[in-house]
């Protein structure tokens, strides 16, 4: 009885479960055919400006919640900082590629980081974050902004083409996702998966 009856408190809380993806890709400018018949794009990761919730700024957002955890326990909220930062390298810039490779490997076109002799590159900028929240009863989607620029690598202020996503949501089925970094990778899984089903139908 009280699974039932938490498993449809769970489901009327949740907000944004039953999002459809909203994550459409929007070219802003340029034009992606260039990468037809490329067999690998370089990519890197941008997250030099981003705003996070509330907060303007991802440095205003990470000195409070930090500053909250160490008045709690000492050295948590600087433990939780480094995880914040370490979860782009650990988490965040693998999912993407993952799914981005998946969606290509039918064009045979794949993003490697490190890729400098590719003629082209993806810069992938974070520009806005919402963590999101799991406390059991209650939970939001992660969701994040992304602005992606195709550029020459050779020549990177040559941009070939714009293109953004928008509010791609961040989550795990079934609610399992307490921890922030793992609600913010869904995203950027899903924002590798989406990118990758845009050029699949444009190449």
């Amino acid at each position: 009885m009280k699974k039932t009856i938490y498993a449809a408190v769970f489901a009327i809380v949740t907000i944004g479960a039953t999002d459809t993806f909203a994550q459409r890709v929007e070219l802003k400018s340029g034009d992606i055919a260039v990468l037809s018949g490329q067999k690998t794009v370089n990519v890197e990761y941008d997250y030099s400006e981003f705003g996070v919730g509330k907060f303007a700024t991802e440095k205003e957002y990470l000195d409070k919640k930090s500053a909250e955890y160490n008045a709690k326990e000492a050295g948590k909220g600087d433990a939780w900082k480094k995880a914040w930062v370490d979860d782009r390298k650990n988490r965040f810039e693998p999912k993407f590629e993952e799914l981005f490779n998946k969606g290509m490997a039918d064009k045979g076109l794949q993003a490697v980081q490190s890729r400098p002799d590719a003629t082209y590159t993806l810069i992938v900028r974070t520009k806005f974050v919402e963590p999101g929240f799991n406390v059991g009863v209650m939970r939001k989607n992660a969701y994040v902004d992304y602005e992606v620029d195709l550029v020459e690598s050779a020549n990177k202020s040559a941009k070939v083409a714009q293109l953004n996503m928008r509010n791609v949501p961040g989550g795990q089925f079934g609610g399992f996702d307490f921890d922030t970094g793992v609600r913010i990778a869904e995203s950027y899984a899903k924002a590798g998966k989406s990118l990758a089903a845009f050029l699949d139908k444009k190449l």
